[in-house]
């Protein structure tokens, strides 16, 4: 579907759902459900947990704001991914404050594997959520869409170089946010 085809199709779908059409709303959001459900686990470092919260903290926010989605400033799908970045920086920075103000009741440590895994991925989530928005999305575009940097290139309106660049930039500040919350 072609840009200006795609942008009509979400016009249209917008419309009907404001006009109240709930199996409009269902399918355009199942429509977009599990491509949503990946990124969002990949902000929050794959831990089940933290991914659930932050889709459930992006579905109503989504629907309360949808009379202010405009399908002329980019796609559905963009719209419900700048929602859910918000809501897994807020799930992710809810965890580590409760973290920081609980104190275990026993003083058994978990074992070794587990507590190292999700340790990590929290540490990619928190990352992830302190990187500005355009390092974060040349890395998703990367890793997470795996688009080469020919492509994200020229969806960005930029050279192959700049991007190749951009990337560098991106990997260095998050290796250094990462290695910042490694305790």
């Amino acid at each position: 579907m072609d840009r200006d085809a795609g942008r009509w199709h979400e016009r249209v779908v917008r419309d009907a759902v404001l006009a109240g059409n709930h199996a409009a709303w269902r399918a355009w959001y199942d429509e977009h459900f599990d491509r949503l459900s990946g990124y969002v686990s990949w902000r929050c470092g794959g831990l089940p947990d933290l991914t659930e919260d932050a889709l459930q903290e992006t579905c109503l926010p989504a629907v309360r704001r949808l009379r202010t989605f405009d399908p002329a400033k980019g796609s559905f799908f963009a719209w419900l991914c700048g929602i859910a970045a918000n809501a897994a920086s807020n799930t992710v920075r809810g965890r580590r404050r409760r973290n920081r103000r609980s104190r275990p009741l026993n003083t058994v440590p978990e074992p070794a594997a587990n507590g190292s895994d999700a340790d990590a991925a929290e540490r990619v989530a928190v990352a992830l959520a302190a990187l500005p928005e355009h390092y974060e999305a040349v890395l998703r575009a990367k890793y997470l869409d795996r688009r080469t940097v020919d492509e994200i290139a020229a969806d960005r309106g930029e050279t192959p170089k700049a991007v190749e660049s951009l990337l560098s930039r991106a990997r260095q500040a998050f290796r250094e946010a990462y290695d910042a919350n490694g305790g």
